[in-house]
């Protein structure tokens, strides 16, 4: 079963490159740059060179499933994007972003297990897919049939991976990359929707700070979006709604120290690994306006749509 500590596309890689990024190698803390001293060429370049490990770790959603079933925290399908229908998704905007958002909503209802409530949303899926002619890297008979046996929960997860990450690449390859960046970012908004709305329900220390580390997920998705902003009134508004959470964000402190490489051997090679503790000082007050205003664009993105 897929495991991880971080959630909601942010993946180890990512965490590494932000603290490589800062100056003494030592201690430091995550400090939002200023929208405006990013350079398009920057944000270009980091977002061809970051958006591979975003894909394969697309999985994110299912990792703060696995984070939520370890806590106790009980499967509720209010969380779930419900009201979205894929029959009225008429622009590549509105279907790219809504395929995202009922891919992290996928991920969640697999990871608890309830494939037999997931067929309507593959079938919404498979509908946006079509739509955006990206339909041939999604294995839509193949994950309907392990959704309804529950024979392998396993397979099934690898396989939904595995189409969004095929779909992405697609889109990159041929030049349509502001719908891979509209595809990630529906899947962070709902991921992070489903966490914040868990957290007001049921408190915990570990999914508090997980919610915290997005302040510097949300950085990659804010230069990943950056040479996009500008390019229809859509794009705009969605950028803006971005900006309005990293605002919410932007006094949350995190600290991190780097710790010792760690050697492994994993399927007979040596593999090096950077170790990291972490520390997010964040208030009752400033979580409470990152909630409040994860539910109010989410909300408005799916009435949207």
């Amino acid at each position: 079963m897929i495991k991880g500590r971080s959630f909601i596309i942010v993946v180890l890689v990512l965490l590494t490159f932000n603290a490589c990024r800062n100056s003494s190698g030592r201690k430091a803390e995550f400090v939002f740059p200023e929208a405006d001293t990013i350079p398009v060429s920057e944000a270009e370049k980091l977002s061809t060179e970051a958006i591979e490990d975003i894909a394969r770790n697309i999985s994110s959603p299912v990792e703060i499933a696995n984070l939520l079933q370890s806590l106790a925290v009980p499967f509720s399908p209010d969380y779930l994007a419900s009201s979205i229908d894929a029959n009225k998704q008429t622009t590549s905007f509105d279907k790219a972003f809504t395929l995202g958002v009922l891919g992290a909503d996928l991920g969640y209802l697999n990871m608890y297990e309830k494939t037999g409530s997931s067929i309507d949303i593959l079938s919404s899926i498979r509908k946006l897919a079509e739509g955006l002619k990206v339909g041939q890297f999604f294995d839509f008979e193949t994950i309907k049939r392990l959704s309804i046996s529950k024979s392998n929960l396993d397979s099934l997860l690898f396989i939904s991976i595995d189409s969004y990450t095929q779909i992405d690449r697609y889109l990159r390859d041929n030049s349509r990359g502001q719908l891979s960046a509209l595809m990630i970012i529906g899947v962070w908004i709902e991921g992070q929707y489903l966490a914040t709305q868990v957290m007001t329900e049921y408190p915990d220390p570990v999914l508090r700070d997980r919610i915290g580390e997005q302040k510097i997920i949300l950085n990659d998705l804010l230069l990943l979006a950056n040479p996009y902003c500008s390019r229809d009134t859509e794009f705009g508004e969605l950028c803006r709604d971005l900006q309005s959470i990293k605002e919410k964000y932007r006094d949350v402190r995190i600290t991190y120290t780097l710790g010792e490489p760690v050697t492994k051997e994993v399927d007979g090679a040596l593999v090096v690994e950077q170790t990291e503790t972490s520390v997010v000082d964040m208030t009752d007050e400033q979580l409470a306006g990152i909630i409040e205003i994860t539910k109010t664009i989410r909300n408005k993105l799916i009435a949207n749509n």
